[in-house]
């Protein structure tokens, strides 16, 4: 993944210019606290680029894996957990066991033309174990570096065009349960990243709270307090998204970020919807 490419909406950033089963096999021998979900209705800040001290009041952020928690703050660790980082980048499609990325006909890596990631195989319970021993690594980093839960992305990853039904629901939601077994054992809560149509099965899942990008732009944000109540975290890219989303707000954490989820000082250029570029810098509301 990019610097600030970062934020995992159903809108790609064309180009950024920085300017500043079970899980036993994964869990340690060490018994950990028993995880909280962040706190309902708090003070939110997207930071899964470069991180930077959080506005005031603010009382939960999340961060890359590969950051360090805020200090005295509830951090959330993002996580890819379904896809590789982008090909070239350290953890790239390059340094995994090939025999774990999804092929396709041809026999070739299935690739997120988005992101320029490869989709990690979890098609078989031998596979989706070797590859959550390797997404586990990481999750025992964010606990290690003490972090407060997971947002593991990209659980939407059996529904793109690109997999074209190779990975199932029942896949990604049995690979799911070892991820969030896991997290639970370091003492961290587990957060579902979108995917709304499997809400319904959050708790079979080990899930505790939702993240959700643009539920107001896609009118779903009931549903993920139907099935999580007052333990989501909405995120939006549009005044319009947010002020949907704001419908809930109070009851749940809500905020508006730019699409690159930069931070102060630093810019980007993205394409509209007609192809042309668009200058963005650092943006965050509330409602």
């Amino acid at each position: 993944m990019s610097l600030l490419a970062t934020a995992r909406s159903r809108v790609a950033v064309a180009a950024v210019v920085a300017a500043a089963g079970t899980a036993a096999v994964l869990v340690p021998g060490a018994e950990a606290a028993e995880p909280s979900p962040p706190p309902a209705h708090a003070d939110f800040d997207y930071q899964i680029g470069t991180p930077y001290d959080p506005p005031a009041g603010v009382t939960v952020v999340s961060r890359d894996w590969k950051r360090s928690p805020a200090p005295g703050i509830y951090t959330i660790c993002y996580v890819n957990a379904f896809q590789t980082q982008e090909a070239g980048e350290t953890d790239g499609p390059q340094d995994w066991d090939p025999d774990l990325l999804l092929k396709d006909d041809a026999g070739d890596p299935v690739i997120d033309l988005d992101w320029n990631e490869a989709i990690l195989d979890i098609t078989t319970d031998a596979k989706r174990r070797a590859v959550a021993e390797r997404i586990g690594e990481q999750i025992d980093t964010c606990a290690d570096k003490g972090f407060d839960a997971l947002e593991l992305d990209n659980f939407d990853t059996y529904g793109r065009d690109v997999v074209d039904g190779r990975i199932t629901e029942d896949d990604a939601q049995a690979y799911m349960r070892m991820l969030s077994s896991h997290g639970h054992a370091r003492g961290l809560a587990v957060g579902q990243k979108n995917t709304v149509e499997l809400a319904p099965h959050r708790e079979e899942n080990g899930l505790d709270f939702a993240v959700a990008e643009e539920c107001g732009e896609w009118n779903e944000c009931g549903d993920y307090v139907e099935a999580f109540g007052n333990d989501v975290i909405m995120i939006e890219y549009t005044g319009e998204g947010l002020a949907k989303a704001c419908e809930f707000g109070d009851r749940v954490s809500v905020v508006r970020r730019d699409k690159p989820v930069l931070a102060p000082g630093e810019t980007a250029v993205e394409e509209d919807d007609e192809g042309n570029a668009e200058p963005v810098t650092y943006l965050r509301e509330t409602c």
